[in-house]
């Protein structure tokens, strides 16, 4: 066993969900305050950004290739190294006439390699940890993904207010979409030190031989006992999340003439640069040793209701438009609570009803797939939608939006017995 095998889970699962969720909020959500700040329209916003991060929910279909080639360890290491220079060239894009093209492209390349980096993460993570160290450690899994929120969506967005002012609005991205660059490649030299390697990749010795495990992956996935039911869980899970969340920070940015709350980007940093994800770390926390001790199956329309529910939040702000920041703050703050809370039903699920079996990172990266469908979906016909109902109507119909999901947690069967923590 070397080293990095047996290291403690406290030295790799904080810095490797950093990892994972640092490039996903920069692509989903980043992306869309810099284009805002660079004048772009809340349509195009919404789908141009959505569809560059569809990556994320096809990597099923190079998944399978990481079970046959190298170690799960080695992915993760090349595929942040490498996405850190990529970022390095979004930041040059910027000063080009047609940024908004080149840089598009450069965040799809962004969305493949980080993809690509999340199966094999989660790879490293379901095959070292057992059953109970995975329960116990998917609130620090969530928590620390959300330290990647605050750095990208908080402080660096509070960078990016404070520059644009100071420097002007290209600058300010250039120097901020470049300092994501440089936090991806220190990730990836801490990573070859203390990250265990997940157990080596099986031996693929020709072209025929490869095309035939890709099957036998995608046939094994697809005869999982009630695996159409846990499609349609996944699929439906984050319908209503989907919806809310490309649209929630141009509705922060928006004039009160607008329907919106008339928020600068510095403010919105502030906004989300530390108590909501607080709340965030505090909810996923408690639901890890919550849903361990009663077991997924009695807590998961619990967990669904968390997530859900405090998505009304935003009903009433696009109602009321206070113009108090610290009324603006509360209601983010119990609705970050209630989302950490509740995501954690999703990641068990995916990682004890779905991933067991014989190609546990590959069944894994279908299931996150699956989700991202549910979430890309209505995610990229948001704005469209938002423009055509106006903040106030379009929040109200995202409150409707969560039935889906709860039918769907009601009726989901499980196809194995829990063993719950005593």
């Amino acid at each position: 066993m070397t080293s990095s095998e047996s290291t403690s889970p406290k030295l790799w699962v904080p810095t490797l969900y950093i990892a994972e969720g640092l490039p996903f909020v920069i692509v989903n959500v980043v992306s869309v305050l810099m284009y805002k700040s660079l004048g772009k329209s809340d349509g195009e916003i919404a789908f141009f950004t959505t569809l560059v991060a569809w990556p994320w929910m096809l990597k099923p279909l190079w998944g399978p290739l990481l079970e046959m080639f190298k170690t799960k360890k080695y992915f993760v290491v090349a595929t942040q190294f490498f996405g850190g220079i990529v970022f390095g060239l979004v930041a040059l894009s910027l000063q080009l006439p047609n940024y908004f093209q080149i840089s598009l492209a450069l965040f799809a390349v962004i969305a493949f390699n980080f993809a690509t980096h999340d199966i094999a993460a989660d790879g490293v993570y379901v095959n070292v940890l057992s059953n109970t160290l995975q329960a116990q450690y998917v609130g620090w899994q969530g928590a620390f993904y959300n330290v990647g929120k605050i750095l990208s969506q908080g402080v660096f967005v509070i960078i990016a207010g404070k520059l644009e002012k100071s420097i002007g609005v290209e600058p300010a991205w250039m120097i901020v979409m470049g300092m994501f660059g440089v936090i991806m490649v220190v990730l990836s030299l801490y990573h070859i030190k203390f990250l265990p390697t997940g157990g080596s990749s099986g031996t693929v010795n020709s072209v025929k031989e490869a095309f035939s495990t890709f099957g036998d992956v995608v046939k094994t996935f697809f005869q999982k006992k009630y695996i159409g039911w846990a499609i349609l869980f996944l699929i439906l899970y984050r319908f209503a999340e989907g919806q809310a969340i490309k649209i929630v920070p141009l509705f922060m940015r928006a004039s009160h003439e607008q329907g919106g709350l008339g928020l600068s980007t510095e403010e919105l940093g502030i906004l989300y640069g530390f108590f909501p994800p607080l709340a965030f770390v505090l909810g996923s926390i408690l639901s890890g040793y919550f849903t361990a001790h009663r077991g997924l199956r009695k807590s998961l329309l619990i967990l669904c209701a968390f997530f859900n529910i405090p998505f009304a939040v935003y009903a009433v702000l696009a109602v009321v438009q206070p113009e108090n920041f610290y009324v603006i703050e509360s209601l983010v703050v119990f609705e970050y609570f209630g989302y950490g809370f509740g995501f954690i039903g999703l990641t068990l699920f995916m990682m004890q009803q779905i991933a067991p079996g014989k190609y546990k990172m590959a069944h894994y990266a279908f299931a996150t797939a699956l989700m991202a469908l549910g979430f890309n979906i209505p995610s990229m016909l948001s704005g469209f939608l938002s423009d055509y109902l106006g903040y106030k109507t379009f929040f109200i119909w995202v409150i409707i939006a969560t039935i889906p999901s709860f039918v769907a947690a009601w009726l989901v069967p499980f196809r194995e017995t829990e063993a719950v923590s005593q």
